[in-house]
């Protein structure tokens, strides 16, 4: 996630160094969505019986290539190229990763096991972008990327000898193969939340996107203030990972809600009092509180949904996400370029009230007690 997100904390230093502008280098992240999106979804029907732990350790090799492009990029070509193959890799990455997990664990832990899963992609996001931001402020933005390239070698080498063997999962006996069959778009709680997450993390990503020049235009920060910034937005993202976790559990559709309506209010709080240091500093704590835990949140309102279709609803649901970072980091640089940073942080903020009103009058999974007992292992 890391390698899809990094671009976020270096995203000046990285246009001037490349010769495009900052909307022209945003774009890259659109890049990556899209064909993230694609891959994602696909990725759990063309396995077949392929072992899962070596098809994410080939994704590693992926995304360590993909790096590597981006270090040697000297324009927007190859800038473009490295992208497209960190997709790919992440495609693959998001599309298993939580459906491997919860094989790993005792059914009673599976919450847990998406929990952490969903942790490692949060720390990117909100832990791995500062500490990327670091390493390029002191050592310039291609050591970022080329530190990222070197990480993802030594991860494909722990998962092979860390992970057991995993085949395709098999259908758990009782399954009712009607249920499995029907597409998962005809699923009301699973349509809801797809078209709840398109809203919002279009909102977030537009916006989240430009939160270095945000930071830069409005709060006049210094380079090393937007690397602390980051990181109280990372340090308040995990914790409100594991805390949406726990109350996604038992009731996902609520937690959810509550997660828009505080990534809404702390993009308010920095469309209009954005120009306060001590109000920026309260806002990006709890914007990572609130997106910390989407993703985790996300991930159990959708399993909730469609119980017996773990591998195939975490393609969809990786899928529409990844689609949504891509048409907001798209739409935030048309804004950023035709009206400015306000103007994007006030778009971002009314894109987050519709995803706030989907999620209210439309159905959502039923509450922890309520549902049929899953199974242990998703049906392919």
């Amino acid at each position: 996630m890391t390698s899809e997100m990094l671009p976020i904390g270096v995203l000046t230093p990285m246009a001037d160094g490349l010769g495009i502008s900052p909307g022209t280098a945003g774009f890259s992240l659109s890049i990556t969505g899209l064909v993230t999106a694609v891959t994602a979804p696909a990725v759990p029907r063309a396995l077949g019986a392929l072992d899962r732990r070596v098809v994410l350790a080939v994704a590693m090799v992926v995304l360590a290539v993909g790096n590597a492009l981006t270090v040697a990029a000297h324009g927007f070509g190859l800038l473009v190229a490295s992208r497209i193959i960190i997709g790919l890799g992440m495609g693959a990455v998001w599309g298993l990763a939580s459906a491997v997990a919860t094989r790993l664990v005792a059914p009673r832990h599976a919450t847990l096991a998406v929990s952490f899963t969903v942790s490692g992609v949060a720390a990117a996001s909100v832990v791995g972008v500062p500490l990327g931001t670091l390493v390029g402020n002191t050592f310039g933005w291609r050591a970022a990327f080329a530190s990222l390239s070197a990480v993802a070698v030594l991860l494909a080498a722990g998962l092979l000898l860390a992970l057991p063997r995993l085949p395709r999962p098999a259908a758990p006996a009782g399954t009712d193969h009607r249920a499995v069959s029907e597409p998962l778009l005809r699923n009301a709680p699973v349509t809801v939340g797809l078209a709840l997450i398109v809203f919002l993390v279009t909102a977030h990503f537009a916006a989240y996107t430009y939160v270095r020049p945000v930071l830069e235009e409005r709060t006049e920060a210094s380079p090393g203030t937007i690397a602390l910034l980051l990181l109280v937005y990372g340090l308040f993202g995990l914790a409100g990972n594991f805390a949406a976790g726990a109350l996604a559990a038992r009731r996902a559709r609520l937690t959810v809600l509550g997660l828009t309506a505080g990534i809404g209010a702390s993009v308010v709080l920095l469309a209009a009092l954005g120009t306060v240091a001590g109000v920026t500093g309260v806002g990006m704590a709890l914007w990572g509180l609130t997106y910390g835990g989407l993703s985790v949140a996300g991930q159990l309102w959708m399993t909730q949904s469609a119980p017996h279709r773990a591998e195939h609803v975490t393609g969809l649901y990786v899928g529409v996400f990844t689609a949504a970072i891509a048409l907001g980091a798209f739409l935030g640089g048309t804004v950023v370029e035709a009206s400015g940073i306000t103007s994007l942080l006030w778009s971002a903020a009314a894109l987050t009230a519709a995803a706030l009103a989907v999620g209210v009058f439309g159905p959502g999974p039923a509450p922890e007690g309520k549902q049929e007992p899953e199974p242990s292992v998703a049906t392919p």
